[in-house]
């Protein structure tokens, strides 16, 4: 029953009518913010989980399909490491692999200061875009005690756009919100 009405809950917060299509109202973007962040901490979370030793292979796949749900078709993630200037972009699922393969005995991965730093903007394809910025700390220790850290500002684009769903025979339409590519602003101890 609880989760009966936070369906309806969400389906009220996202649902528009077909005349308002070009612009989102002061209420519905506060939702579309709250779910951009909810996303943003999903993610979050199954990064920590699939980068952990911890967490065993079979859960860490689960976790890897759940987490690339909350990404736009084609986007890429950045990679970076103290040693290097280079930055190296992956597709979302091959990142969460090589993440799950990473050759130390113990991760921990954590986020901090999450916040938007564009507005949303709407693109000529009706897609509404914005930009939320996270630092990524990251912390590997291998068997013998070496210790790798780095903290890294990463920029996450967000896609907004309208979908459509048929709910009792009824098409009801509703905000989505999907993560883009995540590119690395800076890398440093």
């Amino acid at each position: 029953m609880k989760q009966a009405s936070i369906i309806v809950l969400l389906i009220g917060l996202f649902t528009f009518p077909a005349f308002a299509q070009d612009s989102i109202s002061p209420e519905r973007k506060q939702a579309i913010d709250s779910l951009a962040m909810e996303k943003i901490r999903d993610l979050e979370k199954y990064i920590s989980i699939i980068g952990s030793k911890e967490t065993p292979a079979s859960e860490a796949h689960r976790v890897i399909e759940r987490a690339t749900e909350l990404f736009m078709e084609d986007s890429e993630m950045g990679v970076s490491s103290l040693g290097s200037d280079k930055i190296n972009y992956y597709p979302v699922r091959e990142y969460f692999q090589r993440l799950m393969a990473l050759n130390y005995d113990k991760v921990s991965i954590s986020w901090f200061n999450i916040q938007y730093i564009s507005d949303l903007e709407q693109m000529p394809d009706g897609k509404w875009v914005g930009v939320i910025t996270v630092y990524q700390r990251f912390e590997g220790t291998t068997k013998e005690g070496l210790k790798y850290k780095d903290t890294t500002k990463k920029d996450i684009t967000v896609y907004v756009e309208r979908k459509q769903t048929q709910i009792g025979g009824r098409t009801i339409g509703f905000w989505d919100v999907l993560l883009g590519d995540i590119r690395v602003a800076e890398t440093k101890k």
